[in-house]
C-alpha cells in the first residue's frame, strides 16, 4: 500500500501509518472491515473501516469518493476508492485488537450466520431485558450486523413490536430464528437498495432484498400477513416500521 489520501483527518484517523505496508489479511465484524497491515521492520497494525450507511469500495472514482487507497502489487489495481454519499463512514489505523476508542466494535456480539450465534446464549441475553428490543438490537451487543432495515424485518417475522420490553424466552427464541432467516435471505438477495440508490453491491449491481421487505419502507401499504396498513414511527432516532395488528406492544412489569 503506497498510502491513503483524503481531506478529513478527524473522520479517517492516523491513516498515514499505513504508508508502505502490506495488506496481509481481510476480515469483517458487522459493518467493520478489519485490514491487517504488515511491515517486516515494525509491529503489525490494523486499518479499521466502518462502512456507515452508504460506504463501499469501488475501482473507479465518483462524486462521492471520500478516500483513495493507492496500491501496488502484481495483481493489485492502482487504487481503490471509498465512496460514501452520506459521509457516515470512518477509518482508523490502530494496533491489532486495540479498540478502546471503538466501543461498538470492542463489544460486538456474534455474527448472525456464524456458529457462534447460539440460540441458548441469545435467549439468555435478550429475554427479560428492560430495554426496548429494537434499540437493543441496533446496539450490536446481542448480535452483530443487524441494522435498521433488518431489525424491522426480523421483528415483523417474530411478531414483536419494536418497542417491546421484557421478552419471554419463547419470544426471544422466535426472534433468534427470525434474525437468521432474514439475514440469510438478505445476503442471497444482495442486500437492500432503496429508492435513493445509496447502496450497491461491490460490483455496482443493486441489491434485490427490498423487493421482499415486509415492513421497512412500506408505511401505509398492507401487511403481507394480515392486510392492516404498515405504520411508521421513530424509535431511538431511527425510522421504524411495524404492523399494528401483528406486532402488538404489551405493557409488562
Amino acid at each position: 500500500m503506497l498510502g491513503i489520501e483524503h481531506d478529513a483527518p478527524q473522520r479517517y484517523r492516523d491513516t498515514e501509518l499505513a504508508q508502505g505496508r502490506t495488506v496481509a489479511r481481510l476480515s469483517r465484524r458487522g459493518k467493520y472491515l478489519l485490514i491487517e497491515l504488515d511491515d517486516p521492520d515494525q509491529e503489525p497494525l490494523e486499518l479499521i473501516v466502518h462502512l456507515g450507511m452508504t460506504g463501499g469500495f469501488r475501482l473507479e472514482p465518483s462524486k462521492h469518493t471520500r478516500v483513495t487507497l493507492h496500491l501496488e502489487g502484481e495483481d493489485a489495481p492502482p487504487a481503490l476508492y471509498f465512496q460514501d454519499s452520506r459521509k457516515f463512514g470512518k477509518m482508523a489505523v490502530v494496533r491489532p485488537g486495540r479498540y478502546a476508542g471503538m466501543p461498538t466494535l470492542a463489544n460486538m456480539g456474534p455474527e448472525p450466520l456464524s456458529p457462534d450465534f447460539e440460540e441458548e446464549v441469545f435467549v439468555q441475553r435478550v429475554a427479560g431485558q428492560s430495554r426496548m428490543i429494537k434499540p437493543w438490537l441496533l446496539s450490536q451487543l446481542p448480535v452483530a450486523g443487524v441494522g435498521n432495515i433488518y431489525a424491522d424485518e426480523s421483528l415483523w417475522r417474530a411478531r414483536l413490536h419494536p418497542a417491546q420490553t421484557r421478552l419471554s424466552s419463547a419470544e426471544a427464541a422466535a426472534l433468534y430464528g427470525a434474525i437468521r432467516a432474514t439475514m440469510q435471505e438478505a445476503v442471497l438477495a444482495g442486500g437492500s437498495t432503496l429508492s435513493d440508490g445509496s447502496y450497491a453491491q461491490p460490483d455496482g449491481v443493486s441489491g434485490l432484498f427490498q423487493m421482499r421487505h415486509n415492513v421497512y419502507d412500506r408505511a401505509g401499504q398492507p401487511c403481507n400477513r394480515c392486510g392492516v396498513p404498515i405504520e411508521k414511527t421513530v424509535l431511538a432516532q431511527r425510522g421504524t416500521h411495524f404492523c399494528p395488528h401483528c406486532q402488538v406492544l404489551e405493557q409488562r412489569e
